[in-house]
């Protein structure tokens, strides 16, 4: 091919890669046709445009320049000549003022004379800067990230905090950075950081840690071009940072918090996110190279001397990311090996002849049956086991009776295990219970009881203790939980037992009655120890009766009855009236603040079986509409939206419905304020699909309804969310409920843009269906459908034409809607009449003064002014009016 032909298809390819916005390659094609030819215009100003919107500022002004020498008098040269000339300028001023602040930023930092309000500032513009990509690139390229290791350096906790999140920032979305920090800073050093005993500063580090990983893997979309090549490959660094944080599980010198930010960082990115990805190669390698260290962490007993340090919270997170390291593997030989790996650490350290390393393997099996029970379960029914814990039970040491009697609570959580438990166990816990002087291991023991003695779930029949019996654990658990003098770790036992007990419809109902249990279990539940989160989730769950109860069939009981099989049965306070008391006690308890709080718990506790619970209890609160102005005053509105985007299906579309039946009553600026009222539409609209339940549908259409009249930003946001044919779809709805929300939603929608654009096109039914809805019977619907008629006639003329051809009943449903005795539907009627004479289509104008609607107009206009109707009245004379400017009638004059 003719190099001067080549030069041109090149030209022209830049040109089509501009216009869609692909400016690297747009450049790379330009480039060649200008090797060809180095005076070729267009590509020098294809390529000066390319340029300019990848922020080559410098180079996009060299090609103008020649550009313009080439055409000295081309204005459109000069123009862009003279506007990057000033951007250039501009740049280098912000360049030159930003690297100034920068040092001066790390000047007054480093200064140990400089006052503490002006060192507070100073890292405060630091880590908001750190944040820009500018303001970042203008840190790492003037040696920031030396002077922030200095600042690591000086050991003080603001310091060290300040440096930490301006890392962050810096890391955040820029993948070669990333990679250029982690190899300045170390990861040992980032690790060290992490360690320290300061829960502030291990979550800093565990938040820089996330922003690497996600920097690393993706979260960065910038286009490096040729330095691609240089900046990809970061699985060295992921794996050496996986190493390092495995390492850090079982070391003696990381804090207690250091090891929790560790296990979460773990649990967040080890396992797949979603099951259909094939790669799960992070996990194996996790198991070859940390699971005897997370085992280690299980198998702790703090009241022993020389353990590692930890919070109350870390061997529940390292049971949580047992299970999911177990969830995450694909096939039996991969468990197998998991178990294996397991029995040969429990195995290694039981020890008849020393009684710490005994417990310490009880501990593991305790970890293990919190988090993979299958695997634990395993390890109990392993002969000697069992006996050892019943032996550990009688041991004169408190130590050994806790850590046993912790295990059997925790192994009795299968109804088949907890059978053989309720025939040997009950017994030996009674006697524990009874002549242990430490409240620690009777608070304990009496868990075990409460946990056996819910072992039939709320079926009445099915009862394992003798009447009152259940009641009365319940009352010593909710005495145990009042008891400010009890250490928190004991207290949370009680609601451990009472998750148990509230099974039964007596505890319940006492429970709800008590308000100082129900404000004391609150209060611990806002605390920093996460391990009661699933724990009192259980018990509201159960005295909300929020779980999923099977339908009965009466025909099937009969049957059961016949063929002598067990057939549950429901406790009489189990009945409607007595669940809406006790939600309006939890209520009047302040409920919904602990779970405001329970929701904000960021830690990998807060499982998303756990988030499914919350999300449960929050719609049996929000079950009774005048109880939901309560919920939002305290938070609850906001704490739903995290629920409703993460967490089981079922969870997600359960808080979606809470969150629908909030927005459908409250002022969204109150119930959800500021930017997060548009976080509210997605799960909204996900309710809107055909596979989901009717009662869902319609709270999301009414919800939506109240959304979309409140702002036209909402409504956009509506739009983009594709939730349009959805709400379309159930214009279509035979249930009168659910096509009344829909046309009363669509109606709040049609004042925008891309709506009207919709009902513009041709080829589709939906000004059909909005013109036929208004010759509905039912009043609100034909309110909703004649206000939207008249909202888009109004903003579209086009559509007052089009409507006459949609169906041919047009005429007389607009008499039907001027001749209504219901003044609201006379005035939208009127409305899309004048809309209809003002829409420059003189034809239709006179169709319309020639039909009977000129009779309707004269005796609506002619009537006296009466208040309940003047909106009609006042209309149908403007109208006349209308009609006389287009000289369709005279002016009636009485003859002189």
């Amino acid at each position: 091919m003719d190099k001067k032909v080549q030069a041109v298809i090149y030209r022209n390819r830049s040109a089509c890669y501009l216009k869609k916005e692909s400016y690297a390659n747009a450049v790379s094609d330009a480039s060649k046709a200008i090797d060809e030819d180095a005076s070729d215009i267009k590509a020098l100003f294809r390529r000066c445009q390319a340029l300019e919107k990848l922020g080559k500022l410098d180079m996009a002004f060299k090609d103008v320049q020649r550009c313009a020498t080439i055409e000295p008098k081309n204005k459109t040269f000069l123009e862009t000549l003279r506007r990057l000339g000033a951007e250039i300028q501009a740049k280098l001023k912000t360049t030159f003022s930003t690297d100034s602040r920068v040092q001066n930023m790390f000047e007054i930092l480093l200064d140990d004379e400089m006052d503490k309000e002006k060192k507070e500032k100073a890292a405060n513009n630091l880590i908001v800067l750190s944040r820009e990509d500018a303001g970042a690139e203008r840190i790492f390229q003037n040696n920031g990230v030396a002077l922030l290791l200095n600042m690591v350096e000086t050991g003080k906790p603001e310091m060290i905090l300040a440096a930490v999140r301006a890392l962050s920032g810096m890391c955040t979305g820029h993948k070669a950075r990333a990679m250029a920090i982690v190899n300045m800073v170390g990861v040992d050093k980032l690790c060290s950081i992490m360690a320290l005993d300061n829960e502030e500063i291990a979550l800093a580090a565990c938040n820089l840690f996330q922003c690497i990983n996600d920097s690393l893997t993706g979260g960065d979309t910038r286009d490096y071009g040729k330095e691609a090549s240089l900046v990809l490959d970061a699985s060295k660094d992921l794996k050496t940072i996986l190493l390092a944080l495995l390492e850090m599980i079982a070391n003696k010198r990381v804090s207690g918090h250091g090891r929790d930010q560790a296990l979460n960082l773990l649990t967040k990115n080890v396992p797949r996110k979603d099951i259909k990805e094939r790669d799960h190669s992070r996990t194996l390698f996790t198991i070859d190279h940390g699971l005897k260290k997370i085992l280690k962490v299980c198998g702790q007993v703090p009241e022993l001397p020389d353990q590692l340090p930890l919070t109350e919270n870390t061997q529940l997170i390292a049971s949580v990311l047992l299970n999911k390291l177990y969830d995450d593997l694909k096939c039996d030989p991969e468990r197998a090996n998991f178990k294996e790996i397991c029995d040969e650490y429990v195995k290694s350290k039981i020890d008849p002849s020393n009684m710490d390393k005994t417990l310490h393997a009880i501990s593991t099996i305790s970890g293990l049956l919190q988090g993979p029970f299958e695997v634990g379960n395993s390890l109990v029914g392993q002969q000697g086991v069992m006996e050892m814990m019943v032996a550990l039970c009688g041991s004169e040491r408190d130590v050994d009776q806790m850590v046993a009697v912790e295990a059997l609570i925790h192994a009795s959580t299968k109804m088949s295990r907890a059978s053989f438990f309720i025939t040997n166990g009950v017994l030996l816990l009674k006697d524990i219970y009874k002549k242990t002087k430490s409240e620690k291991i009777k608070i304990r023991a009496l868990v075990g009881l409460c946990k056996l003695g819910s072992a039939g779930g709320d079926d009445y029949s099915l009862r394992q203790f003798a009447e009152g019996s259940t009641e009365k654990l319940a009352k010593q658990c909710r005495k145990w939980l009042c008891n400010p003098q009890i250490d928190s770790k004991t207290r949370k036992w009680a609601i451990e037992g009472l998750a148990y007990l509230t099974n039964d419809a007596d505890v319940k109902d006492d429970f709800v009655e008590d308000e100082l249990a129900m404000k004391a279990m609150f209060e611990l539940a806002k605390s920093t120890d996460k391990t009661i989160l699933y724990a009192v989730a259980c018990t509201l769950v159960n005295c909300t009766n929020s779980y999923d109860k099977k339908e009965i069939i009466p025909e099937m009981v009969q049957l059961a009855k016949f063929s002598k099989q067990h057939v549950p049965e429901q406790h009489p306070k189990d009945k409607k009236d007595f669940i809406e008391k006790r939600v309006k006690r939890l209520l009047k308890a302040g409920v919904v603040s602990a779970l405001a709080v329970m929701v904000k718990a960021d830690s990998a506790i807060l499982t998303n079986q756990t988030k499914e619970m919350l999300a449960r209890v929050f719609l049996a609160l929000a079950e009774d509409p005048r109880d939901r102005g309560t919920i939002v005053a305290q938070g609850g509105g906001k704490a739903l939206i995290p629920l409703a985007l993460e967490g089981t299906e079922k969870g997600k579309v359960k808080a979606s419905y809470a969150l629908a039946k909030i927005a459908a009553v409250s002022n969204p600026e109150i119930a959800f304020p500021g930017e997060r009222v548009y976080e509210v539409i997605r799960p909204l609209v996900s309710l809107l699909h055909t596979d989901k339940e009717g009662a869902e549908n319609y709270e999301a259409l009414r919800g939506l309804t109240n959304l979309a009249g409140f702002s036209e930003k909402l409504r956009i946001k509506l739009v983009k969310e594709k939730a349009l044919p959805e709400i379309e779809n159930h214009m279509f709805e035979e249930n009168e409920k659910i096509r009344l929300a829909a046309t009363e939603c669509m109606c709040n929608l049609v004042t925008c843009k891309e709506v009207q654009a919709r009902y513009l096109e041709d080829g589709n039914d939906k000004l059909k269906l909005l013109v036929l809805l208004c010759g509905e019977d039912d009043e609100k619907l034909q309110i909703a459908a004649a206000g939207g008629l008249a909202m888009i006639t109004a903003a579209e003329k086009k559509l007052c034409t089009k409507m006459t051809h949609v169906t041919v009943q047009w005429l007389e449903i607009l008499q039907k809607l001027c001749l209504h005795t219901n003044p609201s539907i006379q005035h939208r009627g009127l409305v899309i009449v004048f809309n209809m004479l003002s829409s420059d289509n003189f034809e239709l104008a006179k169709k319309l003064i020639e039909s009977e609607l000129l009779e309707i107009l004269s005796v609506i206009g002619k009537a006296e002014d009466n208040p309940k109707r003047q909106d009609p009245i006042d209309v149908a004379r403007t109208c006349l009016v209308k009609a006389m400017d287009l000289g369709l009638i005279k002016p009636f004059t009485s003859p002189s």
